[in-house]
C-alpha cells in the first residue's frame, strides 16, 4: 500500500502502538528456538514486557524447563492485533517478543500468578500448579508489524510509553459504529480518494491520533487514517473530533 500524501498523518509511535497491542491481549502463540508452534491458556504482559504464560503441565516445553539443572529455553510470542468487526482480513498488527522462557514453581509461581490477578482477574488463573504450569518470558526484543510500518522496541521504550487511552473502550465503539451508524462511515467513505470509493469501508481502529478504516475492493484492501486536529485523550474530546471529521477530513491512505 502507497501513501496518496506525500504528508502522512500523525500516529502513536511503535512503543505506544506495541503497548497497546499487548494490553489488548489478543490471540497468542508460543514458538520455541527447537520446538513447535503453540497456544498458551493464557498469556499476561506486564508493562515492563515480563509476560507471564501458562501452558499444561504435560506440555513438552514444560518437561524440558524443568530437566536438571533448570534451564532457559530462547522463544519468540507472537501475539496478533484481532479487528472488532468482522473482516476477511481480520489481523490488523502484530507484536512479537523475543527473549528466554523460564518455569516458576512454589512462591515463586503464586506471586507471579497474584500480580496478574490483581489487574487482570481472570479464572483460568485457579488452574496455576492445577494441570497448569507457570512460564516467565523476559524479552531482548520486541518488533511490531502493522499499518503504520515494522519497527523494532526495545524493552526499555516498551517499558516508558503507555498504551492509547481508548484501547478498553475500542472494540465495543467500533462495533456500534458499523452495527448502527452506517450513515457515519458513509460521510466518512466521502473523503476517500477516488479510487477507493467503490470498496466497502469499514471501521477498522480507533485511537487518540485518528480514526482508521479498512477498504475492502474487489482483489485487495486498504487502510486509511484520519487524523484528528490534535490528539485526544477523553471520550468528550474524541466525540468532538468526531464531529469535525464530519466535515473536513485530513487522511492518507496506506
Amino acid at each position: 500500500m502507497t501513501d496518496i500524501q506525500t504528508r502522512r498523518p500523525p500516529a502513536p509511535h511503535a512503543a505506544e502502538r506495541a503497548r497497546t497491542i499487548a494490553a489488548r491481549g489478543g490471540q497468542a502463540a508460543l514458538l520455541p528456538q527447537a520446538g513447535t508452534r503453540t497456544s498458551p491458556l493464557l498469556h499476561h504482559v506486564h508493562p515492563c514486557g515480563t509476560t507471564l504464560l501458562l501452558l499444561p503441565e504435560e506440555h513438552p516445553l514444560v518437561g524440558q524447563l524443568w530437566q536438571a539443572p533448570r534451564t532457559e529455553v530462547t522463544a519468540m510470542l507472537e501475539i496478533a492485533d484481532q479487528a472488532p468487526v468482522a473482516l476477511r482480513e481480520p489481523v490488523r498488527g502484530l507484536l512479537w517478543l523475543t527473549g528466554w522462557v523460564t518455569a516458576l514453581q512454589d512462591e515463586e509461581a503464586r506471586e507471579a500468578v497474584l500480580a496478574v490477578a490483581d489487574v487482570r482477574p481472570d479464572h483460568r488463573l485457579l488452574d496455576a500448579g492445577h494441570g497448569a504450569a507457570v512460564l516467565r518470558l523476559t524479552p531482548a526484543s520486541l518488533v511490531i508489524a502493522d499499518a503504520e510500518g515494522t519497527s523494532s522496541i526495545r524493552p526499555d521504550q516498551f517499558t516508558s510509553a503507555q498504551p492509547d487511552p481508548f484501547f478498553r473502550e475500542e472494540d465495543h465503539w467500533l462495533r456500534h459504529l458499523e452495527a448502527s451508524h452506517h450513515d457515519v462511515v458513509g460521510q466518512l467513505a466521502r473523503h476517500l480518494p477516488e479510487e477507493l470509493r467503490g470498496g466497502h469501508v469499514r471501521p477498522l481502529g480507533l485511537d487518540r491520533f485518528g480514526l482508521r478504516l479498512r477498504v475492502e475492493g474487489e482483489t485487495d484492501d486498504h487502510d486509511v487514517r484520519i487524523a484528528f486536529s490534535r490528539p485526544v485523550s477523553t471520550p468528550q474530546e474524541l466525540a468532538g473530533e468526531l464531529r469535525r471529521l464530519m466535515g473536513c477530513p485530513f487522511l492518507a491512505q496506506r
